[in-house]
């Protein structure tokens, strides 16, 4: 996992191994959500092709019609996966490519922390 800020010339990077979660921890997490956007999750299958916009609006119109305050079901195709880290780089932008890297690094005990050359 990455997160980069190119204006602070700034990133940190997760690495370890990720686990499909649960479909208990799925649905207590989905239910922890705004009403609104449950609908919205059941409404659009991430990253499917839609023809349009109005075709989502429409969509999520008529589920909060059918739904009208009833607890919205846990949609097949909703879950999550869980991020297990092992470690994680700070990395600071700097002249010269002269970069800052600090790394922690999971250990059998705790975690070892090192910095690394750019």
């Amino acid at each position: 996992m990455l997160f980069f800020w190119k204006e602070l010339e700034r990133q940190v990077r997760i690495s370890g191994k990720v686990k499909k979660i649960s479909k208990k921890d799925s649905e207590k997490y989905f239910h922890s959500r705004p009403y609104e956007s449950q609908l919205a999750a059941m409404a659009s299958k991430q990253s499917s092709i839609i023809p349009d916009r109005e075709h989502l609006v429409e969509k999520f119109e008529k589920l909060k019609k059918e739904f009208n305050g009833k607890e919205i079901p846990l949609p097949e195709f909703w879950g999550g996966f869980k991020l297990i880290p092992e470690s994680f780089e700070f990395w600071q932008g700097r002249e010269n490519r002269l970069h800052d890297r600090i790394s922690y690094m999971k250990g059998k005990m705790d975690w070892k922390i090192v910095r690394l050359a750019p």
